[in-house]
């Protein structure tokens, strides 16, 4: 006769209270409100439900009931290799885990492959609310997390005007450094920038486009240039703008040499970020060029790498921007209408910009 083999159920609250002889709220509370218990009492039931078997309180059942998931989502609409690869994303949520931890409450990355229009996972997302980082205005992820009901901040773009935002004055920022070239004496440019919408084009752009660009960012940043380097009658429409997909030091290399291509004699090369401009430089000395004695390059964001390579940039306060986010949607105060906090950037004269060749001699000789 086969030997019947017991099976011990494994024990729940209910069954792990009444070995104790207590209540199954001071079961739950030596989970989640331990400084309701004596240090002795919490021992004791943690130290039996370790002998019984008893995981804990199911998180599921936990957050359907409170309706409370005790976490932040974090809307990245790049692959998920990307928060850990770029520098800016680093600090950025760096900044953001810093709050969500003062808060005490988790951190959920939600990644959307900028190629594809699968909001799955936002639906999926168990958070109770949203940081959106630096997305386009006609992203269906953005417009998923629109449709969900809880609240929602944007960091850098869109600007929605309906959605509480942290960010900076980019078109500002970037003009500061465009005046800063000018009074070098630089007139003719080039300009390589990050992708201005959700389709692929590693080509030049025509101010059509820059002015139309999905990514408000890149649009505030390419409207700084124009702006400043009209003042001093260059027609815009005659810089040559490449823009790149990819967020890489492959990209900045490569267009680069398509920029130079297409007018070898510019004695400015102003990249969009700095992650770009790394990669500019590499393909310039690569070519022979001296930075800045025959070409000036600069950047934007003040990454540390940016900042050993003594680029000239544009720094801005990524990890604080994070910080901020997190803030303002962990803010438990009502919110009455859209908040928005703009930090403050800070030029960076590096040592990768120089009055262009001739002209420092024209200045000190005169006429």
């Amino acid at each position: 006769m086969a030997r019947s083999m017991h099976v011990r159920r494994p024990a729940t609250l209910a069954s792990l209270a009444a070995e104790l002889g207590v209540s199954r709220t001071t079961v739950s509370n030596a989970y989640n409100r331990p400084d309701q218990l004596s240090p002795e009492l919490r021992r004791r039931v943690l130290e039996t439900a370790r002998r019984l078997g008893y995981p804990g309180p199911d998180p599921v059942a936990r957050s359907l009931r409170t309706r409370k998931a005790g976490a932040v989502g974090l809307l990245l609409t790049e692959n998920l290799s990307y928060a850990f690869r770029d520098p800016a994303a680093i600090g950025f949520l760096e900044g953001l885990a810093l709050a969500c931890e003062d808060a005490g409450t988790g951190l959920l990355l939600v990644p959307a492959n900028p190629e594809r229009e699968d909001v799955a996972a936002v639906h999926r997302a168990g958070v109770d609310g949203f940081v959106v980082y630096s997305v386009p205005d006609d992203d269906p992820h953005l417009a998923a997390v629109l449709e969900r009901p809880v609240p929602t901040v944007v960091c850098d773009q869109p600007d929605l005007g309906n959605v509480d935002r942290v960010g900076i004055d980019d078109q500002a920022a970037m003009h500061s450094l465009a005046q800063h070239l000018i009074s070098l004496g630089h007139r003719r440019v080039g300009v390589v920038c990050m992708r201005l919408a959700r389709d692929r084009n590693d080509d030049f752009v025509v101010p059509e486009r820059q002015q139309a660009a999905h990514f408000h960012v890149q649009r505030a940043r390419l409207a700084g240039l124009a702006q400043a380097f009209a003042s001093v009658g260059v027609d815009w429409e005659t810089v040559p703008v490449a823009e790149r997909f990819d967020h890489t030091m492959a990209s900045g290399a490569s267009a680069a040499a398509q920029v130079m291509e297409r007018d070898p004699q510019i004695t400015a090369l102003i990249c969009t970020s700095d992650i770009l401009a790394l990669g500019a430089l590499g393909e310039l000395r690569r070519r022979g060029l001296r930075v800045p004695e025959d070409i000036t390059v600069t950047g934007f964001d003040g990454i540390r790498e940016a900042e050993q390579a003594g680029l000239t940039t544009v720094r801005q306060p990524v990890l604080e921007k994070g910080r901020a986010a997190g803030k303002l949607l962990l803010d438990s105060a009502e919110r009455t209408r859209p908040r928005a906090v703009t930090l403050s950037t800070e030029l960076v004269l590096g040592s990768t910009a120089a009055s262009p060749r001739g002209t420092a001699e024209e200045r000190w000789f005169g006429p």
